[in-house]
């Protein structure tokens, strides 16, 4: 039974059960962790400004789909700030009364006695007041989110659903396409199946509606609101498994500064191929080298060294790792496919510390993350590394014409972890015995053997 004062309180304020244990952190603090996202650093940065735990930041990004909630900056100064809560809490403990806290405060009387009563502890039905509970209480009643066109508008979210998700039919009627993987709140499959859709986009799908529906103006919507019945958890009546028909295919949604940067970190300003010296530009002077991947089937890869100067190639084997095919995929697991950071620059050390030192002066690589260790293979080498600019492939025309060549034996679709070093070995030597135009119709090995004695007799002539 409860008492007088519980009964009191309850026809104030209604029957109100707890909505479960107050947040960990204030309006302020998902104010900062959103404007950290903004400008594109990861949650565990954006979480780390603002002051709360990565769990939490990564369960702020998730349940907002990856949308900003654009959340105001300032409260208006009609409403209590959590700092004069602390101060009502404080001024209640010593004994104060309403109108004293309301003096001390600069507020009105009725407004702290509407404040003791309201957001009042909920597990019981007193009126203890702590100022963390009271904010907790008065930002969950600011919410009120309002209800979104698609709850409401049967007929329209049966629309858009359509559109999105609708099945592919042969000339027979018939349902094709595969399955696609069941859902499980991740992108899309990494070079697998997916359930062939209708997939019409939500810009398509809002210019549309006006199409087909012109004198129907409840048949409107904008493709935002799209996205985000979609993405944002709760806002829509739209299934989240439907980003699946979305051409990205992302479970949720990137913020835009984070998509314009690179995954380049291993590319610093000191590596990049203004830095490299000017000698390597004019290939009169053999010892650059010119480095990529040839990728085949089931993520297999050989490596390849090209001299700019005498067009000497050098297979570089990558062979799998052991429990390649045995260990299921794991996301930032180890890489078995052969050519991760660590094993790439193992490889490449080994290959290239085989050179004379006056043929190892420096390497130009595209952008992939395969050489990301490089400042170790420079270290182990003495070789140095520079990576071009990127979209430029023109810049590594000299191993770009060699992959070209490479691809005779090595087929693109095909599987090239069957080849082994001696098979990568006659590959490349069959390469450097062919005759090019750009060398006076030389062989890549008679030119490179030619520098060689040049600089041997050079040697001995400067001796004499």
């Amino acid at each position: 039974m409860a008492g007088p004062k519980q009964k009191q309180v309850r026809e104030y304020r209604g029957q109100m059960p707890s909505p479960g244990r107050p947040t960990v952190a204030w309006r302020e603090d998902r104010v900062r962790f959103w404007a950290a996202i903004a400008t594109g650093v990861l949650t565990d940065e954006a979480s780390e400004t603002a002051g709360v735990s990565a769990p939490v930041g990564y369960r702020w990004f998730r349940h907002a789909g990856g949308v900003n909630p654009q959340l105001s900056t300032t409260v208006s100064g009609r409403y209590l700030s959590f700092i004069e809560r602390e101060d009502i809490a404080l001024l209640r403990a010593q004994g104060l009364g309403v109108r004293a806290i309301a003096r001390r405060v600069g507020r009105h009387p009725s407004t702290i006695s509407r404040e003791l009563r309201r957001n009042a502890s909920t597990r019981t039905y007193g009126v203890d007041y702590k100022a963390s509970t009271a904010q907790w209480h008065a930002e969950r009643r600011a919410k009120r989110p309002k209800v979104a066109k698609l709850v409401v508008n049967e007929r329209l979210r049966d629309y858009v659903q359509q559109r999105l998700s609708g099945e592919i039919h042969d000339a027979g009627g018939a349902v094709i396409g595969p399955d696609g993987p069941a859902w499980k709140g991740r992108n899309k499959p990494h070079r697998g199946d997916r359930a062939w859709a209708t997939a019409w986009s939500p810009e398509q799908i809002a210019n549309r509606l006006p199409v087909d529906f012109p004198d129907d103006e409840s048949m409107r919507i904008s493709h935002e609101a799209i996205y985000q019945a979609l993405y944002v958890q709760g806002r829509g009546a739209l299934n989240r498994e439907l980003v699946a028909c979305l051409r990205t295919g992302r479970a949720l949604r990137v913020p835009r500064a984070r998509s314009r940067q690179k995954a380049w970190a291993h590319v610093t300003p000191e590596v990049l191929i203004s830095q490299r010296p000017a000698e390597a530009d004019d290939c009169d002077v053999p010892g650059h080298w010119e480095g990529d991947l040839v990728i085949g089937l089931q993520r297999s890869a050989t490596g390849t060294l090209v001299e700019r100067t005498t067009r000497f190639t050098m297979l570089v084997h990558l062979p799998r790792e052991e429990g390649w095919g045995v260990i299921p995929r794991t996301k930032n697991g180890p890489a078995l496919a052969g050519y991760g950071a660590v094993t790439m620059a193992g490889a490449l050390a080994k290959t290239v510390t085989e050179l004379p030192e006056q043929l190892r002066r420096s390497l130009t690589w595209d952008r992939g993350k395969e050489l990301s260790a490089h400042a170790q293979f420079t270290v182990e080498t003495g070789l140095p590394v520079y990576f071009a600019d990127p979209h430029s492939p023109w810049q590594r025309g000299t191993n770009e014409n060699t992959n070209g060549l490479l691809r005779q034996y090595f087929p693109k679709g095909t599987d090239l972890s069957r080849w082994s070093a001696e098979d990568l070995a006659a590959v490349a030597a069959t390469l450097n015995s062919r005759p090019r135009k750009t060398l006076g119709w030389k062989t890549p090995a008679e030119a490179l053997d030619d520098h060689l004695r040049s600089v041997q007799n050079t040697g001995v002539a400067s001796t004499d």
